[in-house]
């Protein structure tokens, strides 16, 4: 049976959700992630929704807050988020709690999204009138009670203050960056806008994770790009690379990640490896730290 196409990825499906099953360790406390880059097009959204829905079958509780206005994770996701919906919105100007808003998704257990609904196109306006506008996010997330492994924050493609509600609120900030020409054009804004953040607002944020994403290994200016960002951004690149896949660009039409959708797939199997990467750096970088702080002790 396996020298079948459909046999082949029928072994792959199975394959591919043992290994999602066996399970990572769980970080020490909630990392909350930004995932930004103001480039459009660059696999934002994809990214988020199907790192989440990986971290989940590996056994994490994870939380996917949709900021941007066009919803397009929470339509990945499955969630409703016609106008009447509680959305993400009423968390930020009308002070609703984020436990009123966020929805479990259907398809994936121990997966949550805070859905974002067309209200948002008016929130930039909104925050500019209200009090400590730009931790207005991040006060949301200290005061929700649900024990977290994750909070992935999907945000709109500009530096405005809803992605400034992101990066206060955020820890790690995960930048996508596709293999293609200009890759890196814009990243300066984006790194500098972090670095404004961090020295006013949140001293905690830095960039953790860079992703290389619509990688085709058949061109040669795939592999250019992708030695340009290792040289760039060196440590914080992970070594897993999420292919050009047809799945992955169907899934959301169907309001399923690619993981649902098409387990065998390349792309989800490259997600399920990204989001191993993710979680065993952060487990060797916390044992690391206890290693050489015992050290000093001595």
């Amino acid at each position: 049976m396996d020298d079948t196409p459909i046999g082949r990825a029928a072994q792959q499906a199975v394959e591919a959700m043992h290994r999602a099953g066996e399970g990572l360790p769980r970080p020490e406390q909630t990392r909350v992630m930004v995932v930004a880059n103001q480039k459009g097009g660059v696999g934002k959204t994809t990214t988020t929704v199907n790192l989440a829905a990986s971290l989940a079958l590996h056994g994490a509780r994870v939380l996917v807050v949709d900021l941007d206005p066009q919803g397009n994770a929470s339509t990945a996701l499955g969630i409703d988020h016609h106008a009447e919906v509680p959305s993400i919105y009423d968390v930020l100007v009308e002070s609703k709690p984020l436990s009123e808003v966020v929805q479990p998704v259907r398809d994936v257990e121990g997966l949550f999204c805070a859905p974002a609904t067309i209200d948002l196109a008016g929130a930039e306006i909104e925050l500019v009138s209200l009090v400590a506008r730009e931790s207005r996010l991040q006060r949301a997330i200290s005061a929700y009670e649900q024990p977290l492994d994750y909070i992935l924050i999907d945000c709109p493609p500009s530096l405005g203050l809803l992605t400034v509600n992101a990066l206060v609120a955020s820890t790690e900030v995960l930048i996508p960056i596709q293999c293609e020409y200009y890759a890196l054009e814009g990243l300066g804004q984006l790194l500098r806008n972090v670095d404004l953040v961090k020295g006013h607002l949140n001293p905690a944020l830095h960039v953790s994770t860079i992703l290389l994403t619509m990688y085709d290994g058949r061109t040669r200016l795939a592999s250019q790009v992708a030695d340009e960002v290792r040289g760039h951004f060196h440590n914080e690149v992970l070594r897993t690379n999420i292919p050009r896949s047809v799945r992955i660009s169907e899934a959301p039409s169907y309001g399923q990640t690619v993981l649902t959708y098409d387990p065998g797939s390349s792309g989800a199997l490259s997600y399920l490896e990204a989001a191993r990467e993710i979680a065993l750096r952060n487990a060797e970088a916390h044992q690391n730290h206890q290693h050489s702080t015992a050290e000093g002790n001595q």
